[in-house]
């Protein structure tokens, strides 16, 4: 088979055609692959087809075939053994210098291995990270590539041009060299973290409007459009916008979110973003706090069982306006931001990613799921400072959650006299109070550490150096 493909797509379910319905739309011939013919040949059936740059293959050796050298190849397969089963299968037929391209929601350990296994077989193997779901696969992505610096700048000119963009008149591509390693699925997974807190703190104060304020879902969805035009405005607040007063098709004059189990699921990257959290010694209490409220609300049937059995009271909410619940939710959003980058930061210390840290916010800004108006804040704030400790402190950020703090305490307090849980904005209270105290009580945790297990303390006057009390003597 002659080589004329520029580019290559493993995976012919909705992600990987649409990747490669992207690639082709700009003017590259893409060859396609998958397991099961049936799914290339829905591909060649879509009705803009006739006449794409496609090149379908059968077999695997014919698609490495007709793909000039060097190859770029992305696999978009089902994450974990699907993915292992492709590398093992194509790896023999690559050349050396060959760039391989992983773009599910991988495991970053996983991405580690097989950058070894690419190291035996001498292509380069790269982690990629993207963000937008099918449509963003479709029409722009955010896209987060790791690894080997030199073979991602040889997919740049294919991914600058499939990826969203942002910035000033829209010029910006969502997309940069995330660092060595599997640094971009590491990136990749940071992002889906504060996907998560974002979700709960959302799911949150809806909680509030309805229950605790009696708001119906008409009224939620009128909030959440208005909070859209302002500081709010994000891809989630306008979503939660648009499914807020979905009528109920099974039920006529009921809406659709009354009809929806109170049982979130998961995919693993909110609990991958906690684990590294806890090994790189990273606080982020607001992204864990969102795991472990989809987790709580999966014990559905031990719940309304509790619920029987304790009958807590339960009050509206007293004190709280509309205005306080989105300046409440704002602050607590930029906490779940600042959490993720300073995670973001200490991994790439650790693991040697090299990450451009201040380049990470601004391919948020479009095509995946966290993008938000404030990212472009956020980016400015890192390129202006680097080494940023901590969001929360940023100049263009302090103001902002000092205006914001009054509220969010407001509504966490009214929100626990009520009986409302707020798990993620509680969490994200008592991570800005904690990180602008001077003095924590610590001290206490210390001295009962070295009481009874002779740990030792340091003292105010001389930190560095180590005392040891017998205090029980």
């Amino acid at each position: 088979m002659t080589a004329t493909a520029d580019a290559g797509v493993i995976g012919m379910a909705v992600m990987g055609r649409n990747l490669a319905k992207n690639i082709e739309s700009r003017g590259y011939t893409v060859a396609l692959f998958n397991r099961s013919w049936e799914k290339t040949e829905e591909v060649m059936a879509w009705e803009h087809a006739q006449g794409a740059k496609f090149v379908p293959c059968k077999e695997l050796k014919d698609f490495v075939a007709a793909i000039k050298r060097p190859r770029r190849i992305i696999i978009m397969v089902q994450a974990g053994k699907g993915t292992d089963a492709v590398i093992e299968q194509i790896a023999p037929m690559l050349d050396e210098g060959d760039i391989l391209v992983d773009g599910g929601n991988a495991f970053w350990g996983d991405t580690d291995r097989r950058n070894a296994v690419g190291k035996q077989w001498k292509f380069h193997f790269i982690g990629m990270g993207v963000s937008g779901g099918e449509e963003g696969a479709r029409i722009g992505p955010a896209i987060m590539p790791g690894g080997d610096k030199a073979a991602v700048e040889k997919l740049m000119p294919i991914l600058t041009q499939i990826s969203a963009k942002a910035g000033k008149k829209n010029a910006e591509p969502c997309v940069t060299w995330c660092g060595e390693g599997s640094a971009g699925h590491f990136v990749k997974m940071v992002h889906n973290g504060i996907e998560y807190g974002d979700m709960q703190m959302i799911a949150e104060v809806y909680d509030v409007l309805t229950r605790g304020l009696g708001r119906d879902h008409k009224a939620c969805a009128k909030i959440f459009q208005g909070w859209n035009k302002g500081e709010l405005a994000s891809f989630l607040i306008e979503l939660t916008g648009k499914i807020a007063d979905k009528p109920d098709p099974k039920k006529k004059g009921k809406f659709l979110l009354d009809a929806i189990r109170d049982a979130a699921g998961q995919k693993g990257t909110g609990k991958w973003t906690t684990v590294a959290a806890l090994e790189h010694g990273v606080a982020i209490p607001t992204i864990t706090a969102a795991v472990d409220a989809r987790l709580i609300s999966s014990v559905k049937i031990e719940r309304e069982a509790a619920a029987k059995a304790l009958k807590l009271p339960r009050k509206k909410v007293k004190g709280v306006t509309v205005a306080d619940l989105a300046k409440a939710l704002y602050g607590a959003k930029l906490a779940a931001y600042a959490q993720g980058m300073r995670l973001i930061v200490e991994a790439s210390k650790a693991r040697g990613y090299n990450t451009p840290v201040q380049e990470i916010p601004a391919i948020w800004r479009g095509g995946c799921i966290i993008r938000a108006v404030f990212l472009d804040r956020i980016t400015e704030a890192f390129r202006k400072q680097p080494n940023l400790p901590s969001l929360l402190v940023a100049k263009e950020f302090s103001k902002d959650i000092k205006r914001c703090l009054p509220a969010l305490r407001k509504v966490v307090a009214a929100s626990a006299v009520a009986g409302i849980p707020m798990p993620a904005l509680s969490a994200s209270l008592s991570y800005i109070e904690a990180y602008a105290t001077a003095r924590l009580p610590a001290y206490v945790t210390q001295a009962q550490r070295d009481a009874f297990g002779s740990h030792t303390y340091e003292r105010n006057e001389k930190p560095g150096e180590f005392h040891h009390t017998e205090w029980l003597a």
